[in-house]
C-alpha cells in the first residue's frame, strides 16, 4: 500500500472513530460557515492529489506533485481578496480552490481535472502543462519549483505604488491590491529568492511603497534534504524592512487570523511582510518519490498523524461548525465527485501537433490608444538645446538617448530601470538627463541585482506598464537569464496567451572595446538569447537604425505584447569615423519620431553582385570598411545588415541576396554556437552559390592590446572575401 492510500485510510478510520489529534481550541475571527468552506476546499485538493496518481497509473495523467499537507493554504486564500494577484507555490491547489469560492461562476474542479489530464480545453494552459493558474482568479500560472517567480511578484507590488501616481493604459489591478507570493522552505534558500527578499527589504527600508506578502510554506524538507529546524525563523524574523508573521498551517483558525493580520499590515502600510506557515508534506515529493527511502518510517508516520484535514475535523467539531460524521461524508463525497469528473476530463481532446503546442508562444495583439507622436511643446521642454543639435550628425549613444526621450514623452506608461541609469545616466551616458526629464519613478536606479532588475520589469508589465530594464553588460545577463527564459517568455505559452509581460530589455554588449574590461565587460555570446522561443533579439549597427529600431521594439512590446531584447554594441556607441580619421562616416542625423524600421526589415549598403556580406552589429561596421577595399580591387560588394537576429529575417534576407554570386557571413559571435551556424544552414537550404563564414574564435575576450584578436577584423574579412570570390567553393 502506498503512502497516499495509507493517509486516506488513516483519515477514514480516525474520523470514523472520532480519534482526532490534539491541539488548541478554535479561536479568532473565522466564522463557522467560512471554516466549513475552507475544509471543503482542503478535501477537494486532497481528492485531486489522490486522483492524479490514479490517472498517472492509468496513463491518463502526467503530474503528481500534490498539495497534501498544505491544505491550510485555503485559509490564507480566504483572508485575501480575489483582486490580490497571487503567484502560487506548486503545492497551493487548496488556495486556488478556496479563491474560486470567492468568485461567482467558477468550475474549479472541472478546470483542474482538465489540467491534470493535459487537455487542450484546460482553461489556463491549453494542455501545455499542469499548472495552477486562472485569469478569472487573478493567478498567473507558475511552473517553477525554485522561487523564480519572486522577483516578478516584487515588480507587480512596486507597480501598484507607481500606478497611484501614473495609471497605465492597461492597468490590471486595483490600487488597493496587494501581491501574494508563496514558496517552499527549500526554495527560500535559492539565490533568486534571496535576491528578491533583499530587494524587497532594500526598497522598503527607503520607504518606497511595496505591498507584497511573501508566504513560506515550511514543511521542513526539499525533496529529500531537510531544512534545519528553526532555520526559516532565524533567517527571516529580523529582516530589515520586512515584517515577520508566523502561524501553524495545521490550524485553519489560527492561519486565517494571522494571514488576515499580515494582509492588513501589507495593505495599509504598503510594506512587505513575510508569513511563515508550518505545514507537513504527505506522500513524499511526487508520485515516484518514496519518502521512507530517505526518512525514518517513524518520521513519515508522525507527519501523517498530523494530517491537517484531521486537525480541521477536530476544529470544526469544537467550534460547533460540523460534526465528524458530516465531515467524513464531505470527504468521501469529494473523493467520489473527483473520480466522476476526472473520468470525463480524460476523454477531452489533447494537443496533437507542433502547431497547437506553439500557438501561444507569440502572445495576441492588444488594442492601444492611437500613437500620434510626442507633443511638440513637451519635446521642446524636454530636449531644450538638444533640439538644435538634431540637425547635425551624432553618435549612436546620443541618438538612442533622444529616441528614448521621444518614446517616454509619447508613452507615459514607459519606465526605465537598471543599475546607474538615473543620476549617472548609465555607464556610457546613454540614459543621461532622462531622470531629470521624467523623474526617478520612471527612470529607476536599482540595486545591483540583475534578477531583480528583470523581475521588476516583468512584474510591472503584469500591471500595464511598458518597462525598459537595462542590463549594464551582456556578461552580466547570464546570472539572471532564467528570468527571460523561464518567466517572461514562458508566461504567454503556459497561460494560452491570457497573461503577458511585454517589455524591451536594453543590454550593452558585444566586443571591440579597446583595452577595457576583458570578458567581464565584452561578451560576444548570444546563444542564450537566440535559444528562447518567442523572444525577439534586435541589434543595431548605427545610430540611425538604433533610433528607428528602438521605436519598433517599443511598438512590438506595447501593441503585440512581445518580449524584446535590444542589444546595443558598446564599441559603436561613440563611433564617429568610418574609413579615416575625421570623416564622420558613422555618425547620423536623428530621424523624425515617426520613422521606424519594421521587424524583419534588413539593411543593405551597396548593390554589388560579386559578393554579399551578411552581418550585424560591429560586423556591419567592419564589413563596410572591408567593402571599400574590395571595391577598389574590382569585387562589387553589398553589405546586408540583419538587424533582427531572432527570429532571423529569412524572407527579407532571401530578397536581399537575389542575384549575388557569393555570400560571406561575418559573425562577431563565437564559431561554435554563434549566429553564423544558423546563417550557414540558411544558405545551404536556400542558395545555390558559394558561401563561407568569418567568425570569432571560441574564446573569451582579453583586456589590453589583444582586445580584438579573437574576433573578425576588416582586414580579415577582406582576405576571406577575396579567397571566396576567387575560389568559388562552399
Amino acid at each position: 500500500m502506498d503512502r497516499a492510500e495509507i493517509v486516506h485510510q488513516n483519515f477514514l478510520t480516525r474520523v470514523g472513530g472520532n480519534d482526532l489529534p490534539e491541539g488548541r481550541a478554535p479561536a479568532g475571527p473565522l466564522t463557522p460557515e467560512a471554516a466549513v468552506g475552507i475544509f471543503r476546499a482542503g478535501c477537494l485538493s486532497r481528492a485531486l492529489d489522490r486522483q492524479s496518481r490514479a490517472m498517472q497509473k492509468a496513463g491518463q495523467g502526467f503530474y503528481t506533485i500534490g498539495s497534501s499537507g498544505h491544505e491550510g493554504m485555503a485559509a490564507v486564500a480566504a483572508a485575501l481578496r480575489p483582486s490580490d494577484m497571487a503567484f502560487l507555490h506548486y503545492r497551493d491547489a487548496a488556495f486556488q480552490i478556496a479563491r474560486a469560492d470567492q468568485v461567482p461562476g467558477q468550475t474549479i474542479l472541472w478546470d483542474m481535472a482538465l489540467s491534470f489530464a493535459a487537455s487542450s480545453e484546460d482553461p489556463i494552459s491549453g494542455g501545455r502543462h499542469k499548472v495552477l493558474g486562472s485569469k478569472a482568479l487573478n493567478i498567473p500560472p507558475q511552473t517553477s519549483t525554485i522561487a523564480s517567480h519572486l522577483p516578478k511578484a516584487l515588480g507587480v507590488a512596486y507597480s501598484l505604488g507607481m500606478a497611484r501616481r501614473r495609471a497605465p493604459e492597461h492597468q490590471a489591478l486595483p490600487e488597493d491590491s496587494i501581491v501574494y507570493c508563496s514558496f517552499g522552505d527549500a526554495s527560500a534558500n535559492h539565490s533568486t529568492a534571496q535576491g528578491a527578499f533583499n530587494t524587497a527589504g532594500w526598497t522598503s527600508y527607503q520607504s518606497v511603497p511595496l505591498p507584497l506578502l511573501f508566504v513560506c510554506e515550511d514543511n521542513g524538507i526539499g525533496i529529500s534534504v531537510k531544512t534545519p529546524k528553526g532555520w526559516i525563523a532565524a533567517s527571516f524574523a529580523q529582516r530589515p524592512g520586512i515584517k515577520y508573521f508566523h502561524c501553524d498551517g495545521l490550524d485553519m483558525f489560527e492561519t486565517y487570523r494571522v494571514a488576515q493580520e499580515a494582509a492588513e499590515y501589507v495593505r495599509t502600510r504598503r510594506k512587505p511582510a513575510f508569513l511563515h506557515i508550518r505545514t507537513v508534506r504527505l506522500y513524499g515529493h511526487a508520485g515516484a518519490d518514496v519518502p521512507t527511502t530517505y526518512m525514518p518510517k517513524s518520521e513519515v508516520e508522525a507527519d501523517e498523524a498530523n494530517d491537517p484535514l484531521l486537525h480541521s475535523v477536530r476544529l470544526l467539531r469544537d467550534a460547533g461548525a460540523m460534526a465528524p460524521d458530516e465531515a467524513l461524508r464531505v470527504y468521501v463525497e469529494s473523493c467520489d465527485r473527483v473520480v466522476r469528473v476526472a473520468d470525463e476530463a480524460v476523454t477531452r481532446p489533447r494537443l496533437q501537433d507542433a502547431k497547437g503546442v506553439m500557438a501561444s508562444l507569440v502572445p495576441p495583439k492588444r488594442a492601444c490608444r492611437p500613437s500620434n507622436g510626442p507633443d511638440s511643446a513637451a519635446r521642446e521642454a524636454a530636449f531644450g538645446s538638444d533640439l538644435r543639435a538634431m540637425s547635425e550628425p551624432q553618435i549612436m549613444s546620443r541618438l538612442i538617448n533622444w529616441a528614448m526621450t521621444d518614446l517616454m514623452l509619447e508613452h507615459p506608461e514607459i519606465a526605465l530601470m537598471g543599475e546607474d541609469v538615473g543620476r549617472k545616466g548609465g555607464v556610457y551616458g546613454v540614459t543621461q538627463k532622462l531622470q531629470s526629464r521624467f523623474g526617478p519613478d520612471r527612470v529607476i536606479d536599482t540595486l545591483l541585482d540583475e534578477q531583480s532588475i528583470l523581475g521588476l520589469g516583468i512584474g510591472m508589465a503584469h500591471n500595464g506598464f511598458l518597462p525598459i530594464p537595462e542590463i549594464q553588460f551582456l556578461a552580466y545577463l547570464h546570472n539572471a537569464e532564467d528570468q527571460l527564459r523561464g518567466e517572461a517568455a514562458t508566461l504567454p505559452f503556459f497561460s494560452n496567451g491570457q497573461y503577458t509581460n511585454p517589455m524591451v530589455v536594453r543590454i550593452a554588449g558585444l566586443g571591440y572595446q579597446k583595452g577595457f574590461g576583458g570578458h567581464f565587460h565584452n561578451d560576444n555570446s548570444l546563444a542564450v538569447l537566440r535559444d528562447i522561443p518567442g523572444l525577439i533579439l534586435a541589434i543595431p549597427s548605427n545610430g540611425l537604425d538604433a533610433a528607428k529600431m528602438l521605436r519598433e521594439c517599443v511598438r512590438l512590446a506595447r501593441e503585440e505584447q512581445r518580449v524584446v531584447v535590444f542589444l546595443e554594441p558598446i564599441a559603436l556607441y561613440p563611433m564617429r569615423d568610418l574609413h579615416e580619421a575625421g570623416d564622420g562616416g558613422w555618425m547620423c542625423r536623428y530621424p523624425d519620431p515617426s520613422e521606424r524600421i519594421a521587424l524583419g526589415e534588413v539593411g543593405q549598403h551597396g548593390e554589388g553582385r560579386d559578393l554579399a556580406i551578411v552581418t550585424f552589429g560591429n560586423g556591419t561596421y567592419l564589413s563596410t570598411k572591408a567593402a571599400q577595399q574590395l571595391e577598389r580591387e574590382g569585387i562589387s560588394t553589398r553589405v546586408i545588415d540583419l538587424r533582427w537576429i531572432s527570429p532571423l529575417p529569412e524572407e527579407a534576407l532571401r530578397a536581399a541576396l537575389e542575384g549575388v554570386k557569393n555570400v560571406l557571413i561575418v559573425d562577431e559571435t563565437r564559431h561554435s554556437g554563434g549566429v553564423a551556424e544558423a546563417l550557414m544552414a540558411f544558405c545551404a537550404e536556400n542558395l545555390d552559390v558559394p558561401f563561407a563564414r568569418e567568425t570569432a574564435e571560441d574564446s573569451f575576450i582579453a583586456t589590453g592590446p589583444a582586445y580584438a584578436v579573437t574576433m573578425p577584423s576588416d582586414v580579415g574579412i577582406a582576405s576571406v572575401a577575396k579567397s571566396l570570390v576567387k575560389g568559388g567553393a562552399k
